[in-house]
């Protein structure tokens, strides 16, 4: 990249030729399939059989479309590499660019403050200038809770960051690291730190366990004021005017061995409960604004509240690509993998989520640039206002993106300012949402915004260290996990089938295969059509004597082989590759069934009776607190079911009538000893009840608040003797 010691290079991976290659054979095998499907049609001579044959043609064709997405990633794969230590010999640090860091919460409750602190507190201790970071808190709970732990985190912070930085810790996240065990020569110091820290934990926590703010716990009559305004008639989650509250104003705050400070300011964006509230997208276009006019950094780094620092370097990772805007003069942004502690050995539920935050990143990379996945995501701020070569004008000269900030943050004016493009109506009348800032119009505004912005003809970059630049917390009940799913397959769908769609706008603006890679995520929810029809279809068939595949013998047969276990094989793969294991991938296809049968499907339904008129969906915020037998039964590998939920009964039926065909099977089998006709229903039931081992464990075996209650058991029995009784007697 020019003269000078390099700050980053990249190189092809191997498997690319492979990956061609196979795709070739693989279409060819896709072909047949659905020719085969066309000729069995062809020959039908019932209803029945022409309906069972057309369903599995549907479900083929489905399965292609989404093979054919899922290659797109495997193109053009590439790996990149950065070099922070050469970054002070090409720019001085005095030059590094001001950087602006948003976090999020939404709920003191599901997303408890003393995570967030941590969060925040582990990028207020970057190794980088703290003159230059600016943190902005967007609490969209409209909580007192949350401001409260955000004033007792400043004096923390004075002790926690001049800590850090003298003893070049690496585990800057404070849980993180009085857990870790590996306090080192600073063991005494640390300690001594350990005890404040838990003193301020115990003081945030009794907080939030009483629900208020004690008046002992107010110290000063600014504070008394703060919290008033919680406190004023009316006063709501959902309706309240803006709050802004100045927590450390870094030219002023010294820590305590003197050095500068970060800012961090705490923002509660103004509700209205008749005015939309774009959930999270309006969270970060009001802290756009608002960190526009106080602080205006070129760099916005975008995290969750449960996703922390877990390498002080990361935004001189994020620099080594930033600084050189010459080489990609059109990078928009540099997104880091979403990477989770926690997980138990196996990763029952998928949690590592390998291939969306690692594999097919690294696939888009290749091309223009992996897709926004909502945290870990630095971005040049000019992106937000149009395209590369033709900029959008905000509506005011202080929301530009050059706009040079020259008062201080805690002046009036530029307070004053601060609440108004913090009012809920603010956005009427402007094009915030849709021409500038994150964009509004889907459940999943990180992908969509992604999506818009490299339609503009932005491009990104995937930098994946090999220590995570961030870790976070996983769901560990399934019901936590799916409903996560569901509100994404909203999301995705609102994409997918709207005017912005990836297959003809995504395909016009980036190529065709950048419009597959974003098609494959828009199209999610579709994945429950085949799932739900090879759940049912075939053992059903079978139970009734409907022999539905080719017969061993049958060449036929051989393709059918190769197209499973060409698919399964190459997946797997790609899992062992990147560097996961068998078993993580086996939990990993188990949890896919289990999304095709449960948030897919509901996610699919929703979103079609949405658009019918007859139910509408909202935001729903997953759980970050972990009860301790919860925890306890996850790190054994046990799924969390828990509660009756309506989710849970198309997965409990299925593996109840995959377990019946499997057994009524084996029974003709043996009886009439016709493998050669049975053994393709037989391998399909018998692969399902292969899957479904934890809910039949679940429903059996187990005896902890974990299992699936007997309500769900019994309502799923009564759905597979329906299903199975209705098809006999229409067979």
């Amino acid at each position: 990249m020019g003269l000078g010691p390099p700050l980053h290079t990249y190189k092809h991976m191997p498997c690319t030729v492979f990956n061609r290659l196979f795709a070739i054979i693989y279409i060819c095998a896709i072909v047949a399939l659905i020719y085969h499907h066309f000729l069995t049609l062809s020959h039908s001579t019932t209803f029945i059989s022409v309906a069972i044959t057309t369903s599995l043609l549907i479900s083929d064709l489905i399965l292609a479309f989404m093979w054919a997405t899922t290659t797109s990633f495997r193109l053009r794969p590439i790996l990149r590499q950065v070099f922070p230590e050469n970054l002070e010999k090409v720019l001085d640090r005095k030059d590094f660019p001001a950087m602006d860091i948003f976090i999020c919460t939404a709920d003191p409750y599901k997303e408890p403050p003393i995570n967030v602190i941590n969060t925040a507190l582990s990028l207020m201790a970057y190794d980088y200038p703290p003159e230059k970071i600016s943190v902005y808190v967007s609490d969209d709970g409209g909580s007192e809770l949350t401001l409260f732990a955000f004033m007792e985190a400043v004096n923390f912070a004075k002790i926690w960051l001049p800590f850090c930085r003298d003893n070049n810790i690496m585990d800057r996240c404070p849980e993180a690291y009085f857990s870790s065990e590996r306090h080192g020569r600073a063991e005494l110091e640390s300690e001594e730190i350990k005890a404040i820290y838990e003193s301020m934990k115990m003081k945030v926590e009794n907080v939030v366990e009483r629900g208020e703010v004690c008046p002992d716990y107010i110290m000063n009559e600014l504070q008394r004021q703060t919290f008033n305004k919680y406190r004023t008639p009316g006063f709501a989650r959902s309706h309240h005017p803006p709050i802004i509250q100045v927590l450390i104003d870094g030219a002023k705050e010294k820590d305590k061995k003197g050095h500068s400070m970060p800012n961090l300011v705490y923002v509660s964006r103004g509700k209205n409960i008749n005015v939309p509230h774009h959930f999270k997208a309006g969270a970060l276009n009001t802290l756009l604004r608002v960190s526009a006019v106080l602080t205006n950094a070129p760099i916005v780094l975008t995290q969750d509240c449960d996703m922390y620092s877990n390498d002080p370097h990361t935004p001189k990772r994020a620099l080594c690509y930033i600084s050189n805007p010459s080489v990609r003069p059109q990078l928009g942004y540099i997104q880091f993998p979403q990477r989770y502690h926690g997980l138990n050995k196996d990763d029952i539920y998928g949690g590592e989520f390998l291939r969306l935050f690692v594999a097919n990143p690294v696939g888009m990379d290749g091309l223009q640039g992996p897709s926004y996945v909502g945290s870990g995501c630095f971005f040049r701020r000019r992106v937000f206002f149009g395209g590369p070569t033709s900029m959008v004008l905000p509506e005011i000269p202080e929301l530009r993106p050059d706009y040079v900030v020259e008062k201080p943050i805690t002046s009036e004016a530029i307070i004053e300012l601060a609440h108004h493009l913090g009012e809920c109506n603010y956005e009427n009348n402007t094009k915030w949402g849709f021409e500038l800032g994150f964009r509004y119009g889907s459940l999943v505004e990180d992908y969509f915004t992604g999506y818009r912005l490299q339609c503009e003809g932005w491009e990104s970059v995937f930098c994946h260290p090999s220590r995570p630049a961030f870790l976070g917390d996983v769901p560990i009940s399934l019901i936590d996990a799916v409903s996560q799913t569901k509100r994404w397959a909203i999301g995705l769908l609102e994409v997918g089938f709207s005017k912005y769609t990836p297959m003809i706008s995504g395909s016009r603006y980036m190529g065709h295969v950048m419009g597959l890679c974003y098609a494959h995520y828009a199209f999610w929810p579709i994945w429950s059509i085949p799932i739900v029809i090879y759940s049912f279809i075939p053992q059903i068939a079978l139970l009734n004597g409907l022999y539905i595949f080719p017969e061993v013998t049958n060449p036929w047969f051989l393709l059918y082989v190769f197209v499973f276990l060409g698919a399964y094989a190459q997946d797997c793969y790609d899992f062992i590759l990147f560097g996961s294991t068998f078993k993580r991938w086996w939990n990993d296809q188990r949890i896919w069934l289990i999304k095709g049968l449960s948030p897919y499907l509901f996610g699919l339904a929703e979103y079609i009776a949405k658009h019918l008129g007859i139910a509408s969906q909202g935001f729903n915020v997953t759980s970050k607190v972990q009860d301790d037998e919860q925890s306890k039964r996850y790190d054994q590998g046990l799924m969390e079911f828990g509660v009756h939920s309506v989710m849970f009964l198309p997965l409990a039926t299925a593996s109840i009538v995959s377990l019946f065909s499997l057994v009524v099977g084996i029974i003709q089998m043996l009886s009439i000893w016709e493998v050669e006709k049975l053994f393709g229903q037989l391998f399909i039931a018998g692969f399902g009840v292969l899957n479904s081992w934890p809910i039949y464990e679940a429903m059996i075996l187990r005896s902890d608040k974990g299992r699936i209650p007997i309500k769900t058991t019994i309502s799923s029995i009564c759905l597979a003797i329906l299903l199975c009784g209705g098809a006999f007697l229409v067979l």
